[in-house]
């Protein structure tokens, strides 16, 4: 095995000279260039690498109110968010608040009903039930209106959030927001909206030790399954802080004595004491945002609070059962767009929608259809304050983000990554949606870029030999990946095909057979589509084919072997 691209210099080998070629690569790609810092990416610690949070500006203002409050038994409302961001932390906040003895309630805007962030109505409805002070959780920064109606009632509001602002702050007693200001000199800037709530929590201990009769030293631990959980599922990058975050809140989850985490594992069938990022990206989190997208955010905000088995249960049941109505009706949607698909002429960019799509599941169907046709796709609907709001999947083909920039005009609010992102349009907007997508795409396409050179995407060459579990527990010291520490990427070179084989209920998933040698070496791709499926089935035995991989064990085999995941294959 040897690394590719990034061939390092005297000074970075030296820095990382007791770690193998491979692993000092992987770390200087993700920004680890000193001894001292490998060592705490390798080994994150809750002692050693986590930041005070009385660093953060206005933290110190905040906490101290929050504290008075509490002691004071004034009327706290939490405000948090309906995604798998904003509960998280709307629990962890209702776990701490009740454990000190606070007079409080939880608030959570219905997504169909009230849309995102703190609006004026919500405000209005919490001072008449007697609320004094509001902590915003994953949400607030961009509510000036609403803070402002606040004040003019006596209401002080504690604003967490990690979003950008606008222009101007809203007019709080604190805005805590590592992103709000130019002069924030907190060390680090991308937590998600729920590890700054639970700084909170955190500062408001620190200020105020009397509250530490009711809750002990170190309880606040506890805490971190919820801000591991919102870490992963938010898609913040895992380095620094976040991945101590992320690190110990999937220690946590395993061991939680939470019993809608624990119900909700047997539900999905997921091993509650080894859960991974994996469980939290693609079982736990799908479930959490079904809650609000399919009905309400309350039920995923109680299951997490419950301290009844039978309701947990319930509740557990119900998210699911939710999960399970999110896909039937975005297949109803994707059959919809299917149809619309042969209708016309397929371009470079796909972009289609329809005023009874539910926003909420376009970013399932945009994805299937981008995996399908190679391309990116922009799919929009109309929410309930009848706003035309849309997701976009890259498909692999563009920066999706990077498009939607190039789109000038096209878009009142927007914001992504790489492969997927959000978007709002005006609805005289949409008429013409694809055509600006499509220009832009021509402005951004690098066409100098060899796509078919697999070498250009991975970070190690391997031979089917050297896949084996030594070698993946060598590289699992990088885990937990997520945004910017992604799962590494291997190369395997003229390798023989064995068998190619479909499995799963439908048949929708494939399977390929490797001759390593004195054993077979498997390689699979779930719902296998599109290009990469036709080039599978295209397979006989005793083809060879240059392929990319990650690796991963194997959980539904007794002995957990060593197993790929392919991502990209090409007949040699």
């Amino acid at each position: 095995m040897f690394p590719l691209h990034d061939v390092l210099d005297d000074v970075l080998r030296t820095a990382l000279a007791e770690y193998d070629d491979l692993t000092a690569a992987l770390l200087v790609r993700r920004g680890v260039a000193t001894k001292e810092d490998a060592e705490k990416f390798l080994n994150p610690s809750y002692d050693l690498h986590l930041h005070d949070p009385l660093l953060m500006t206005d933290m110190a203002k905040g906490a101290r109110r929050l504290a008075n409050a509490i002691l004071a038994q004034e009327r706290i409302a939490v405000w948090s968010d309906y995604d798998c961001d904003g509960i998280p932390g709307a629990v962890l906040l209702h776990d701490f608040l009740k454990k000190a003895g606070a007079n409080f309630e939880n608030y959570i805007p219905h997504r169909h009903l009230e849309g995102y962030g703190v609006s004026t109505p919500g405000i209005e409805k919490l001072a008449k039930s007697g609320v004094k002070l509001i902590v915003t959780v994953d949400s607030g920064i961009t509510d000036l209106e609403a803070t402002a109606r606040a004040k003019e009632l006596g209401i002080e509001v504690i604003v967490t959030d990690h979003h950008l602002p606008k222009e101007t702050l809203p007019d709080a007693l604190a805005v805590i927001n590592p992103n709000a200001r130019a002069s924030e000199t907190y060390p680090y800037h991308d937590l998600c909206g729920s590890s700054v709530a639970w700084k909170l929590v955190c500062a408001a201990l620190a200020v105020e030790p009397t509250l530490r009769e009711k809750v002990p030293m170190g309880w606040e631990k506890w805490l971190l399954d919820m801000v591991g959980l919102a870490t992963i599922a938010d898609m913040v990058a895992l380095t620094g802080e976040n991945r101590v975050l992320a690190t110990y809140g999937l220690l946590v989850m395993r061991k939680s004595p939470r019993l809608g985490l624990q119900k909700l594992c047997r539900v999905i069938r997921t091993n509650q004491r080894t859960i991974t990022e994996d469980d939290v990206g693609f079982m736990i989190a799908p479930r959490v945002n079904a809650s609000s997208r399919m009905g309400d955010a309350i039920d995923a905000f109680k299951l997490f609070t419950t301290g009844s088995e039978v309701e947990a249960d319930e509740l557990a049941k119900k998210l699911d059962a939710a999960n399970r109505k999110r896909k039937a009706e975005a297949g109803a949607i994707t059959r919809a767009v299917h149809d619309r698909l042969k209708e016309r002429e397929l371009r470079s960019v796909i972009a289609l929608g329809d005023p009874e799509w539910r926003p909420a599941l376009l970013g399932l169907v945009a994805n299937n259809i981008a995996d399908e046709h190679g391309r990116p796709v922009f799919l929009w609907g109309k929410e309930g304050n009848n706003s035309i709001k849309g997701s976009v999947r890259s498909g692999g083909a563009v920066h999706a983000l990077k498009l939607m920039e190039a789109a000038e005009g096209a878009f009142t609010q927007f914001g992504g990554h790489a492969a997927a992102g959000g978007f709002t349009v005006l609805e005289t907007a949409v008429f013409d949606l694809e055509d600006r997508l499509v220009l832009a795409h021509e402005k951004i396409v690098n066409t100098a870029e060899d796509e078919d050179d697999l070498s250009l995407h991975a970070d190690g060459v391997l031979t089917p030999e050297e896949v084996h579990t030594r070698f993946l527990t060598q590289i699992e010291k990088l885990a937990p990946y997520g945004m910017d520490n992604p799962r590494p990427i291997f190369l395997l070179q003229d390798v023989t095909i064995k068998e190619v084989a479909p499995f799963g209920k439908g048949k929708e998933h494939l399977k390929l057979t490797i001759d390593a040698s004195a054993r077979d070496l498997h390689a699979i791709v779930f719902f296998a589509k599109g290009t990469l499926a036709t080039t599978i089935n295209s397979l006989s035995s005793g083809s060879r084919v240059n392929l990319l991989a990650h690796l991963e064990r194997d959980t539904f085999s007794r002995t957990n072997p060593v197993r790929l995941r392919l991502l990209n294959l090409k007949p040699v």
